[in-house]
């Protein structure tokens, strides 16, 4: 049988305490046969509970032939804190700064020749996707560094076509971001 041995720090002062939590259920802790560090929420760039939220297109949104659109996604599926605008802007604004995985798709509805989906940061072309194939989806994914207080993100779309009109619907249409780095 291992023993668990609790030692002092040698030249600390300050007492650290192991509090059991209110409970009437037995609770065992698996310790791993390794050296480490144990993280908590205050261990340096570990995301506890960062934003997280994923919105598809609920409506068919047309477009003008070959011009870059902003997709609208009015639908949420869950945001976890509340930083999607699914009415008015249709933009993520992350509160915590970090890293944040964005991931977004479009399909047309109509015959197409060139499919393009943009991520776009704080207005500007980030990271693009173009499918040139009739009638194809374009998915585009990045990991994107965000200041937790104006950085904001937003999907465009590309079609070309004689009347193209994005499909609507959450398997089609769709964006998606979660915190996987905090900034510290």
């Amino acid at each position: 049988m291992s023993l668990i041995a609790v030692q002092g720090g040698a030249t600390g002062t300050g007492t650290v305490s192991l509090v059991a939590p209110v409970t009437n259920t037995n609770r065992t802790i698996n310790l791993p046969d390794s050296n480490g560090t144990v993280l908590t929420t205050a261990t340096a760039g570990v995301p506890v509970n960062g934003p997280a939220f994923s919105a598809y297109q609920s409506s068919g949104q047309s477009i003008s032939s070959s011009t870059y659109t902003k997709v609208s996604f009015q639908t949420e599926e869950f945001d976890t804190n509340n930083n999607f605008d699914s009415t008015t802007n249709y933009r993520f604004t992350p509160t915590i700064s970090g890293y944040y995985q964005i991931n977004a798709a479009i399909l047309p509805s109509t015959t197409t020749t060139n499919t393009a989906c943009s991520i776009y940061k704080n207005g500007t072309a980030y990271k693009t996707v173009v499918i040139p194939a009739t009638n194809s989806s374009a998915v585009v994914s990045s990991v994107v560094y965000f200041n937790g207080s104006t950085d904001y993100v937003e999907i465009y779309g590309f079609l070309t076509g004689a009347t193209p009109v994005i499909q609507n619907g959450s398997a089609f249409t769709w964006l998606s971001a979660a915190l996987v780095r905090s900034a510290t």
